[in-house]
């Protein structure tokens, strides 16, 4: 396993690159909303489940305190963009509001809020030119959706399903820099 002290300094840029394991798919857990500790008292077991399986985790925002960021870096390397309930502590982890990262190949960004649903695909595609996917959170609702070359995703919440019917995760497979499958996988 891997730890955030251990590998966390490689990336504390906006943007970063993780190769892939040759002969091997990448295999990425996303997750957004988490909002410790009011939500997140410690990881769950049907996240943990997932997060052992990593290879690298995302974090789209609002994790509300880095403690919770360095509990994930136990599993796997940790990157993370800032949300709106995001303090001091996890920008000083290294969160920044924007993330882009070569993920196996893929090119892939963050962000935490990506604005109202209506036009997201083309003004994140505005947004983002250069990118196959982008990973956000903010809204708790899951969403896997495609358009002009542009993939675009939410995990959805572990921890905070809001109206949804069950707290969710993404796990993504790479193989050669391409975005083999996308999954939203319920953890409650």
């Amino acid at each position: 396993m891997l730890t955030h002290g251990l590998w966390y300094p490689r990336c504390m840029a906006t943007t970063c690159s993780i190769p892939a394991v040759a002969g091997r798919a990448m295999r990425v857990v996303a997750l957004a909303d988490t909002h410790a500790p009011r939500r997140w008292k410690s990881c769950p077991p049907a996240v943990a489940e997932q997060l052992r399986q990593a290879d690298v985790i995302l974090h789209a925002g609002d994790v509300c305190t880095a403690a919770v960021l360095d509990e994930l870096s136990e599993y796997a390397p940790v990157l993370a963009v800032a949300g709106n309930n995001d303090g001091p502590d996890v920008a000083a982890w290294g969160a920044k509001p924007t993330l882009l990262a070569g993920l196996g190949g893929l090119r892939v960004a963050m962000i935490h809020d990506s604005g109202a649903a209506p036009g997201r695909l083309r003004r994140l595609r505005r947004q983002f030119p250069d990118v196959d996917l982008v990973v956000f959170g903010h809204s708790h609702i899951p969403l896997d959706a495609e358009a002009d070359g542009l993939r675009i995703f939410n995990p959805g919440s572990p921890t905070d399903r809001r109206r949804q019917p069950h707290g969710t995760v993404g796990v993504l497979r790479i193989e050669a820099g391409r975005l083999v499958s996308a999954d939203i996988i319920a953890v409650t």
